[in-house]
C-alpha cells in the first residue's frame, strides 16, 4: 500500500523530505533550551552562594543563546508548517488526478465494481484523509520521536533514577495508544462504506429530481437520506467514542508522572541529592518527553482515520483494467465489415447462463443493419463488444477482418461511434459537445453533422446558435434535441461502423426517417447498426436481426422476416394494430 501511495509524491518528495529535516531543528532547540537555561540559572545559584556579584557577560551569553535559539525553534516551525502544507497538498493534487486518469483506463467491467457514489467519496473524502494525515506524518512523525529520545537522553544525563520514571510512562501511554487506536479503526472503515451510500442517495436524488418532484417523493427521498447521514453519523460516533478517550487517558498519565516527579524529585532535592536547577531541568524534559509521545498519538488519532481511507484509495490504483492493448497492436482499420464468429459472453464469469449463446453473424462493410428483440434480450450488450467496451468470454469479434482484441484500442474506438440509448451531454457549448466528436472540427463541419441528424433546425432558432450553453448533462435541451445532437456527435467522427442504440426513441417517426434518409446521403461508406424498439426504424434496412434471449432468432429483411420469423411478425402486427388505434382515436 506505502509503495502504492508513494508514487504521488513526485514533484513535493523534495519538500517531503526537508519538512522533518526542519522539524528536527526545531525539536532539537526545544530539548536544548532547557539545558542552556539549566547553565544560567547555575551561574546565578553560584552568585548567591558566593555572595557576589552576578557575572553579567554570563548572564548576557546564556540569555542570548537561549533567544537565538528559540528564533531559530520559531524559524522552523513556521518554515516546516508551510512545507507540509505544501507537500500534502500538492501530494493530495497528484494523488486525486492519478486516481482519476486510472478510472478513465477502466472497462465497462472494471467500472461495475465500484459504484460512482464510491468513486467520488475515495476521490474527495478519502483524499482528504490522506491529505491530513500526510501533512501531520511529515511535521510529527519525527519531531515527535526525536524530542522524545533526546529529552529521555538529557533526563538520563540529569538524573537516571527519575528518568526511568519518564520511560516508564512513555511505555504504558504507548500501550493505551495502541489499544484505543486498535477499537477505532474498524468503526473508521465502516464509516466511509456508509458515506458511499449517502452520497449514492444524494447523486441519485438530483440526478432524478424532476422524476423525485414530478411523483412528490421529496418526503420519501429526505427520509431516505436521513437513514443514510444516520447511519454513518453511529458508526462516527462509534469511532469517536474510543479516540475522545485517547487525550483524557494521556493526560491523566502525564499528571501521574509529574506527582511522582515532584514525589521523588522533592524527596530528592530536600536531602540535597537534587539541585533546584536540575528538577526544573527534570520538569522540563518531562513535559517535552510526555508532549512528544503525545504528539505522536495525534499521529496515530489520524493514521488510524486515513488507514481505511488509504486502502480504499489504492483499490482503485491497483485495479487493472481487463482490457489492455496488446504488445503489436493494430493502428489502421481497413473497413466496416464486423464479424461474430461463436461469441459468448456473460458479465458475470461464475455465472452458468450466459447472456450472449452461441452468436455467429458478419455484416457486410457499408451495409444497413437493424437489431430488434423484446427487453433483456441482449441487443445493447451485442453491439458493446464490437468497440471492445466488453471482451468476448468465447469465440471472436472481428471489425474490418482483424480480431478487436488485436487493435489498438484508441484506434478502434475512433473507427466506431456509437449513439447510446442514454444520451449524454456535457457542459458547455453545444459546439464543444460536439467536437468530442472530433476535436478540430470546423463550425461548418458541426453544421453538416447536425443538418444531417435533423438538429440544425432547432439550433438555428437560439439566439446563441452553437455557442448555446448545455448546461450540466444537456439540461436545458429536450430529450429529443439531446438525441440529434448525439446523433451529430457521432456523425463528425466520420468513423467506419456507426451503431444506434435505441438512440432515436426520442424523436417522432418523421424525424426518424429525415435522420435515416441523411445518413444513407453522409454515409454511405460506413456500416450502419441500428438498434430500435420501432420496426419503422430499421425496416427499410439491408438486413435485420432479430434477437430472442441472448441467441440470434432469425436474420432477413423485412418482407423474409414478416415470412419466417414468429417474433418478428408478432412485434409488427402489435405495433401495427397500436398505430391504426392511435389513428382512430385521433
Amino acid at each position: 500500500m506505502l509503495k502504492t501511495l508513494a508514487k504521488s509524491v513526485r514533484q513535493y518528495k523534495a519538500k517531503t523530505i526537508a519538512t522533518p529535516c526542519v522539524m528536527v531543528v526545531e525539536a532539537a532547540m526545544e530539548i536544548l533550551i532547557p539545558y542552556v537555561m539549566t547553565l544560567l540559572l547555575g551561574v546565578l545559584q553560584d552568585a548567591q552562594d558566593a555572595g557576589r556579584a552576578v557575572d553579567l557577560g554570563a548572564v548576557l551569553l546564556y540569555g542570548g543563546i537561549m533567544a537565538a535559539m528559540a528564533l531559530l525553534s520559531l524559524a522552523a516551525g513556521v518554515i516546516g508548517g508551510a512545507l507540509a502544507s505544501q507537500a500534502s497538498a500538492g501530494y493530495a493534487a497528484n494523488l486525486r488526478q492519478d486516481m482519476y486518469e486510472k478510472i478513465q483506463t477502466y472497462s465497462f467491467s472494471n467500472i461495475d465494481r465500484f459504484s460512482t457514489s464510491s468513486l467520488i467519496t475515495r476521490l474527495t473524502t478519502d483524499i482528504t484523509n490522506v491529505q491530513m494525515a500526510y501533512q501531520m506524518m511529515t511535521r510529527m512523525l519525527v519531531r515527535a520521536p526525536v524530542m522524545f529520545v533526546f529529552a529521555v537522553i538529557m533526563s538520563f544525563v540529569v538524573n537516571a533514577q527519575i528518568a526511568w520514571i519518564f520511560v516508564c510512562a512513555a511505555v504504558v501511554m504507548a500501550l493505551a495508544v495502541v489499544f484505543i487506536m486498535s477499537r477505532a479503526i474498524p468503526s473508521f472503515q465502516k464509516m466511509l462504506v456508509k458515506y458511499d451510500d449517502m452520497n449514492a442517495v444524494a447523486q441519485e436524488n438530483l440526478t432524478a429530481v424532476r422524476v423525485v418532484k414530478s411523483y412528490v417523493r421529496e418526503d420519501h427521498e429526505i427520509e431516505k437520506y436521513r437513514k443514510a447521514t444516520k447511519a454513518a453519523y453511529d458508526f462516527s460516533v462509534r469511532a469517536q467514542k474510543w479516540l475522545v478517550t485517547l487525550m483524557p487517558a494521556v493526560q491523566t498519565i502525564i499528571y501521574i508522572t509529574m506527582f511522582l516527579l515532584f514525589l521523588v524529585g522533592g524527596n530528592q532535592f530536600f536531602s540535597d541529592r537534587l539541585a533546584i536547577t536540575d528538577l526544573t531541568a527534570l520538569l522540563t524534559y518531562a513535559t517535552q518527553i510526555l508532549t512528544g509521545v503525545m504528539l505522536f498519538a495525534m499521529v496515530l488519532n489520524f493514521m488510524a482515520i486515513a488507514k481505511p481511507s488509504a486502502e480504499r484509495i489504492c483499490e482503485v490504483l491497483e485495479e487493472e483494467s481487463d482490457l489492455k492493448n496488446p504488445a503489436d497492436p493494430v493502428k489502421t482499420v481497413k473497413d466496416g465489415s464486423v464479424d461474430f464468429e461463436n461469441v459468448g459472453f456473460s458479465y458475470d464469469k461464475n455465472a452458468d447462463d450466459a447472456v450472449l449463446k452461441g452468436i455467429d453473424l458478419h455484416i457486410r462493410s457499408g451495409e444497413t443493419v437493424g437489431i430488434i428483440g423484446g427487453t433483456g434480450s441482449a441487443k445493447s450488450t451485442l453491439v458493446s463488444l464490437i468497440p471492445r467496451l466488453y471482451d468476448a468470454a468465447e469465440g471472436c469479434v472481428k471489425v474490418g477482418g482483424v480480431d478487436v482484441r488485436k487493435y489498438d484500442i484508441e484506434t478502434l474506438r475512433n473507427n466506431v461511434a456509437m449513439v447510446l440509448q442514454k444520451n449524454v451531454l456535457f457542459s458547455g457549448s453545444i459546439a464543444e459537445n460536439m467536437r468530442w466528436g472530433k476535436e478540430d472540427a470546423s463550425l461548418e463541419e458541426i453544421r453538416a453533422a447536425c443538418r444531417a441528424a435533423q438538429a440544425e433546425e432547432f439550433i438555428e432558432r437560439i439566439p446563441e446558435k452553437y455557442d448555446y450553453d448545455l448546461g450540466q448533462g444537456g439540461v436545458n435541451v429536450s430529450g429529443g434535441q439531446k438525441q440529434r445532437l448525439c446523433i451529430a456527435r457521432a456523425l463528425l467522427k466520420k468513423p467506419k461502423v456507426l451503431i444506434f442504440d435505441d438512440s432515436t426513441s426520442a424523436v417522432d417517426t418523421r424525424t426518424d426517417a429525415l435522420i435515416r434518409d441523411a445518413l444513407k446521403k453522409t454515409e454511405p461508406d460506413c456500416t450502419k447498426i441500428i438498434i430500435a424498439q420501432r420496426i419503422a426504424s430499421v425496416q427499410d434496412a439491408d438486413r435485420i436481426i432479430v434477437m430472442d434471449d441472448g441467441r440470434i432468432s432469425g436474420v432477413g429483411t423485412h418482407e423474409e422476416l414478416l415470412r419466417t420469423n414468429d417474433i418478428y411478425r408478432e412485434v409488427y402486427l402489435s405495433q401495427m394494430k397500436g398505430g391504426e388505434e392511435d389513428g382512430k382515436n385521433d
